[in-house]
This record gives C-alpha cells, structure tokens and sequence, in this order.
C-alpha cells in the first residue's frame, strides 16, 4: 500500500465525526569516520503512521510505526475508541478545510540513499590526507535524510511535503589529542559542503590552541560565531509559547498579565524570523501536528504557514500560537516554523573582521550541554567546548580553559554591542532536533563565564 493509498484507506474505516492521518515515510544515508578514515556507511528507511480520530470534542492519536495493510483497521479503530473515551480537548476547533491538493501528492517518494555523498567523499579523503600531513585527525559523521510527509483529513485535506535534511559534524584533534576544534554545516543535498575550507578552519583553531591561557570566571566581551548563536536561539523560540507566557509562566510573560509582545528587547535593530520559503533552509509550508501540546494543535494540521517575524527591529513581534492558544491572547495565529532566521543591520561584518576590531575578549566557538535553569527569566546554563580562545589586540593569542556559563538569550539580546553577517550554520547542541538555521556572529559585552570547567 502506497503512503496516499494509507491516508485515503484510513479516512474511510475511521467511523468518528472526524479524522486526520499523517503518513511519514523516511530513508537516511550516512557515513561515519575517525582518525582519518571512514568507518561506517549505512542507509535506513521508516515508515510511521498516525492516526489522530475526533468524536465531539474527544480526542484520539495512536502512532505505530511500520504497518502492515492488515493491521491498519485495528490502528484505526483503537484511534476512535481513545477519541469516544477522551475528555474534552481545549483546543478543539473545526478542522481546517480544504485547499488545492499539493501537485505532487501522487508523486511516488524517492528515498535518499548513499549515493547523496559522491562528490561529497572524495572531497572528504582529500581531507583526510591534508589532515594526515599536517598531524591532525578529524572525526566526524556526514548524515542525509529525506522524510516525505503525507497529510489527508475528512475535510479534505490533501498535502505533502519532501523535506531533506543535511548535517556534516567535523572534529579535529592533534596528534596527542590534547588539543580539539569542532565546525559542522547544514545542507540540502551535499553539493555546497567545502570540505577543504572547513579542514583549514579546524588546523587554524590547533595552532591556536598550542598556546595555553589559564583565565578565571567572570563577565568578558566575547564572540559567538554562528553556530553558539543558533544554539541559544534555538532555545528562546522553544521557549516562546503563548500559553506559558498568558500563565505568566515563561520570559515572555508580562507583569500583571498578558504577553511582552509588543516589548523592545533589543537596542540593536536585530529580527529573528521563520520562513517556509528560506532559500537554503526551506521547510513545510504547512502545519503537521502528530499530538497536541501547549505550543501546537492537531486540530490546527494543514493550517498555511507562511514568513514570520518573531522580533522585529529588536521588538518581540509574535509568540507561538495554536488557533486556540491566539483566541486566549487576541494576537495572531502564528504556529511553529521548522527553521530559524537572524539577522541585524545591514552590512555587518565577518566574524574575522571582528575578530580584528576586539582589544580584549574571548571567541567561543561552540556551546554544549545547554540546560534551563530558570524558566521565567529563561536563565540557561551550559559548557563551553572544543574552542574557546583569547583575542587580544585583534588577534588570536591562545585557548583558554573552559567554562560554565549563565546566561539568558532575551536578556543577551539586550546586552549585544555588535551583530555580524548572518549566513546558514549548523547549531551543535541541538542539532539532533533543529538543522535550518541562518545566524549571525554576535558581539556581547559581559557575558557570565560562571565558574571554570574541568571540561575537555
């Protein structure tokens, strides 16, 4: 059974007042390596179906993954038994009507396989023998997947969306493994990876690192090169529901009730922003919901999503809103936005440029183990990792050990001085969960190295 012959077979044995099926069918292709050499290959495909059943205001959602066509009547109607069973759902709504059908609906899917990388390969044992010449060893992973989304309601509804997702984690180590230096890229199809240039990024941070600098915790001017900027990011706009902020349960709650939109949280005339239509970091252009959470609504799947801004100019623009979660806050429908965009005044400068104009400051070139602490200022903590280097007089002069740091994104946002030109980057914490990403590099003042780390 096809994935659209799923959604159609599904629609018909549902017996509730309504239903929504989504199909995901996915294929990965990978390549893993170490010391120079590639270590693994392998290719995976999935298949998840879920089937989310509607009866009054009940709600039912039951996922399985891999099902036979025998054992989809049983998925179904254990979908509508939850949903009669169910208490009211708050966010109950009419489902969203239909639209014309995506073009390719009918289109068969057409797994990415190992054949993704090559050019991408030889480009990569080219690096390998540079690193090998120079004394250093990279290790790493090159990952590729391609998920094909169906969704199909009893409105209606017929929409797909093909998304491939593209990341290269690359570390490099001296011969002794005393020194290390991590870069990573996010890619579509892997014809825009420069190996090379990421290998001589990575040898410049070893020399670098040759000379030790011992600093104690406390507040430094520093750099965030992209990738530390999408991490912390990537979190404020986790973090920017509307529900938790009309609770007065997050950052983006005002004093006495309601939101902060509305609210300058930037001196810098920066904007942060989605856009299914982001050349390089495009996304689904619709919602696909597979259970309902305070950020997001399954009555709300096929919703069109289009650009958003959620800081504008520096002034918090939009929260994300369900249908219902907009009606409690009489702002906008804004739902979630599979990619993330940052940017600042026109012009800004390299990171390298920056790099020159610092009299004294610290470069940190990636973040890690980043966790909350407090949810109401969106105070989080985290370690610094694989590079973090004294700058002095416009140059680099050495690493410095590492450190915790404290910090809230909203409240960095009020403390940037300077803001870089924005390109496509790789978050390295999160990029388990959220690869579309176009960042700035960031000059902050003060920012809290809390305590020294122990770290490597």
């Amino acid at each position: 059974m096809t994935p659209q012959e799923m959604v159609e077979r599904a629609l018909e044995l549902s017996r509730n007042d309504g239903c929504v099926v989504l199909v995901d069918e996915g294929s990965t292709a990978n390549l893993r390596f170490a010391g120079n050499t590639l270590t693994t290959n392998g290719v995976a495909r999935s298949a998840q179906l879920t089937v989310i059943s509607i009866a009054g205001r009940g709600v039912g959602v039951v996922s399985r993954a891999a099902v036979r066509d025998d054992q989809l009547a049983d998925v179904v109607a254990a979908a509508d038994a939850a949903a009669r069973e169910a208490q009211p759902a708050e966010d109950a709504r009419p489902l969203v009507e239909a639209g014309p059908a995506s073009p390719h609906w009918d289109e068969v899917v057409r797994p990415t396989d190992i054949g993704v990388f090559e050019g991408f390969a030889p480009a990569l044992g080219e690096a390998f023998s540079a690193a090998e010449a120079g004394g250093r060893r990279l290790y790493g992973f090159a990952e590729h997947s391609l998920t094909s989304t169906f969704l199909g309601t009893s409105t209606g509804v017929r929409l797909r969306h093909d998304q491939p997702t593209g990341r290269l984690e690359l570390n490099a180590k001296s011969g002794d493994l005393k020194r290390s230096a991590w870069t990573g890229v996010s890619t579509r199809d892997f014809t825009d990876v420069d190996v090379a240039a990421l290998g001589s990024s990575l040898a410049q941070r070893l020399e670098w690192a040759k000379t030790r600098v011992d600093l104690p915790a406390g507040r430094y001017e520093t750099l965030l090169p992209p990738s530390a900027v999408a991490d912390l990011m990537i979190y404020l706009f986790w973090s920017s529901g509307a529900r938790d902020a009309l609770d007065g349960r997050s950052v983006f709650a005002k004093p006495g009730g309601g939101t902060r939109v509305g609210e300058q949280l930037a001196a810098l005339p920066v904007s942060l922003s989605s856009d299914p239509g982001a050349a390089g970091i495009a996304c689904s252009p619709f919602v696909t919901a597979h259970a309902s959470s305070r950020e997001s609504s399954v009555f709300d799947n096929g919703l069109p999503l289009g650009r958003t801004d959620w800081i504008k100019d520096g002034r918090l623009e939009a929260l994300l809103q369900t249908r219902y979660s907009a009606e409690l806050s009489g702002l906008p429908v804004t739902p979630a936005i599979d990619n993330l965009i940052m940017t600042g005044p026109a012009g800004g400068p390299s990171l390298e440029e920056m790099i020159a104009s610092t009299e004294r400051g610290l470069l940190v070139t990636c973040l890690w183990y980043i966790r909350a602490v407090d949810p109401q200022t969106l105070l989080l903590t985290g370690l610094t990792r694989d590079g973090v280097y004294l700058v002095e007089h416009g140059e680099v002069v050495g690493e410095v050990n590492n450190f915790r740091f404290n910090e809230s994104p909203v409240d960095l946002l009020g403390r940037l001085t300077e803001v870089g030109r924005s390109g496509q980057t790789l978050p390295r914490e999160w990029n388990d969960y959220f690869q579309r990403t176009i960042m700035p590099a960031v000059r902050v003042a003060d920012f809290n190295m809390s305590t020294v780390s122990q770290a490597s």
